[in-house]
């Protein structure tokens, strides 16, 4: 990949199954880029995002993402292309049976951490971050929504991503606190770190105005416009 670009995508076809979802798409995004990702439902959102963290394969045009090449993307490969990635979900997934301080361990010990005082630093370091470093013996339970979303901030972060995909990620939360999570995910972008944000509010777009890209009838618009 050349200079800071850390997603591109050249002429590559989307596929779900058969079925063709979005055609020749074109798409780049840099080193601490904050991009929304908007259109209706079914239109392809989704699609673009399992394309760009390796959960759908491409089978033309080109693709590269933090370094790894999607055409070539081998199955054994995805874990280590999906280190380079934070992925923030509408809906939490936290594990409900355990602190903050263990959801944050598991998913470290998942990805290869294996030094307990490095993985407590972590820990501390991401919720620091969002603000919640008072939180880590709490239960998801004993939260607020936003608060929830936050460690799921925090835990996008632990492995140091070059790109967070953020998927409706204020989609459960009220006005105010959406706006607080869009403005923690803008101060990651700030830091180096890209932010590619699916998003149905436009309200926020608005409050927020950065580069737009828009999956509409089949084709992804670049540097969309919002009325």
């Amino acid at each position: 990949m050349i200079g800071n670009t850390v997603i591109k995508l050249n002429a590559v076809d989307v596929y779900q199954q058969k079925h063709l979802v979005l055609s020749n798409v074109n798409l780049q995004i840099d080193k601490g880029e904050f991009v929304f990702l908007i259109g209706q439902t079914g239109s392809g959102k989704s699609s673009l995002l399992k394309i760009i963290y390796g959960d759908l394969h491409i089978h033309s045009g080109e693709g590269n993402v933090a370094g790894f090449d999607l055409k070539k993307l081998a199955e054994k490969d995805v874990p280590y292309l999906r280190r380079k990635l934070g992925i923030v979900f509408q809906d939490f997934q936290l594990l409900t049976d355990r602190t903050i301080e263990h959801n944050l361990e598991f998913v470290m010990r998942a990805t290869g951490w294996k030094d307990k005082k490095l993985i407590a630093e972590r820990s501390r370091d991401v919720l620091e971050k969002v603000g919640l470093r008072s939180k880590i013996k709490k239960m998801p339970h004993e939260l607020s929504g936003g608060e929830q979303q936050r460690i799921v901030i925090a835990r996008a972060l632990l492995n140091d991503p070059e790109i967070i995909l953020a998927d409706e990620p204020t989609g459960n939360l009220d006005p105010d606190t959406s706006e607080e999570i869009v403005m923690l995910l803008r101060q990651i972008s700030n830091s180096g770190t890209a932010v590619l944000m699916a998003t149905h509010d436009y309200h926020i777009i608005r409050t927020f105005p950065s580069h737009i890209i828009k999956c509409e009838d089949g084709i992804v618009h670049n540097d969309a416009r919002i009325v």
